[in-house]
């Protein structure tokens, strides 16, 4: 009986990139599937200049404010601007829009005022079914 000849094997000196492969397929499909859930947010026109005034012959515009304390108030050009909670606002607004749906709506906020209180506040007022929102603006002096 002759021996039994092991052959041999040359060792593969190369690296596998198949299992990486893998991974970076199952990373990229978590990103993917994750990145549109991150983005949130309010859409709001910047303006790409300084401030303008509202023009003469535009309806008066619904202004909703939030003052340094996070009270939040509605005036609709009657000048009786009284606090109010975010549902009743919400409501107010849809209200003023049935009546005058062309009147534009601007966000008036106190210098002090959490930014939180001031995104409550575009919030809702989306939800209300304003189609844009502007935000008020005071002169540098």
């Amino acid at each position: 009986m002759e021996g039994y000849k092991r052959k041999r094997r040359k060792s593969v000196a190369e690296i596998n990139v198949v299992p990486y492969i893998d991974v970076m397929l199952v990373l990229l499909i978590i990103f993917m599937a994750t990145a549109p859930v991150i983005t949130q947010g309010v859409n709001v026109d910047l303006p790409q200049a300084e401030a303008e005034m509202l023009p003469e012959d535009s309806d008066k515009p619904i202004v909703a404010s939030v003052d340094a304390a996070g009270i939040y108030y509605l005036d609709t050009g009657d000048n009786n601007e009284q606090p109010l909670d975010l549902l009743t606002l919400s409501e107010a607004v849809m209200t003023q829009l049935q009546v005058t749906p062309k009147s534009p709506v601007v966000v008036k906020g106190d210098a002090q005022v959490p930014y939180d209180a001031v995104i409550k506040l575009m919030a809702t007022l989306k939800a209300a079914g304003v189609p844009s929102v502007g935000l008020m603006t005071q002169p540098e002096s």
